[in-house]
């Protein structure tokens, strides 16, 4: 039997195992058999908490997607392991992790019962592609294609989503897409999610990557931009220095749903 938590992020949903122990061996059709809807507990990803072997890191992220192939970072995800590591009692109100783009720092704004406000330091941004005039390409720790839209609303997320993830522009590895627009200074996402290869309530990466292309597609001044999305709002804030984007930070609601064994 294996213990674990289910937290979601602004309805990005997980599966949460500790081990610390390197007890529990994962494979990619256990993953995939635990995230089935219907079959398995259910779940956009798998999150292990691991030992670091990084000086001075103790926790390292293990993400996987729901079909059991290990990923690349996900925001949502790193939000929900600093509220999971809160839950288990091993940091207060900050703490550092080790995760497959390299270190993060989380701070837990607020707590209340079984729900958190986490704010999690996302990497800088580099470079931002504009591929037409309203698409552009970045990696916020996963890549993510941005398309502006007249409205969201009525964004064919499924389809549309579905072609632009496997174009042969982003090969090898393929996508994220998402789908923005704006209205009364509210910038509105929907993304289709690679490894889910399906649209999902909210997406961490890809609302970062959203703000930060918006900002440029709608020549906007402030560098908080508050993001609505299917499952919850979100902020991203940054700093913008020439082309490159510092300081990111990713803040939105996480809460635990459940615990059980399976």
């Amino acid at each position: 039997m294996i213990h674990f938590e289910k937290f979601h992020g602004a309805g990005n949903d997980f599966i949460l195992i500790d081990n610390r122990k390197n007890n529990i061996k994962l494979t990619r059709k256990l993953v995939f058999d635990f995230c089935h809807r219907r079959f398995g507990v259910g779940a956009d990803g798998l999150i292990e908490l691991l030992p670091s072997l990084e000086k001075n890191i103790h926790y390292k992220m293990k993400y996987y997607n729901s079909d059991g192939e290990e990923g690349s970072f996900c925001g949502n995800g790193g939000r929900s392991f600093a509220a999971f590591a809160n839950f288990l009692g091993l940091c207060e109100k900050k703490i550092t992790f080790e995760a497959t783009d390299g270190i993060h720092q989380a701070e837990i704004l607020s707590s209340e019962g079984d729900s958190w406000q986490i704010s999690l330091e996302m990497k800088d941004v580099d470079i931002l592609k504009k591929l037409d005039d309203n698409e552009y390409f970045l990696n916020t720790g996963s890549p993510h294609a941005v398309i502006f839209v007249h409205n969201t609303d009525l964004a064919d997320v499924e389809g549309m989503g579905k072609m632009v993830r496997h174009q042969e522009r982003f090969a090898p590895e393929g996508t994220n897409v998402n789908f923005v627009s704006a209205e009364k200074g509210i910038i509105s996402v929907r993304t289709y999610e690679r490894g889910v290869e399906a649209e999902t309530f909210s997406c961490g990466t890809g609302v970062t990557a959203s703000a930060i292309a918006a900002a440029e597609y709608y020549n906007l001044s402030e560098n908080t931009i508050p993001i609505k999305t299917l499952g919850g709002n979100f902020t991203v804030q940054f700093e913008k220095k020439n082309q490159s984007f510092h300081n990111v930070l990713l803040n939105g609601p996480v809460k635990k749903v459940f615990s059980g064994e399976i």
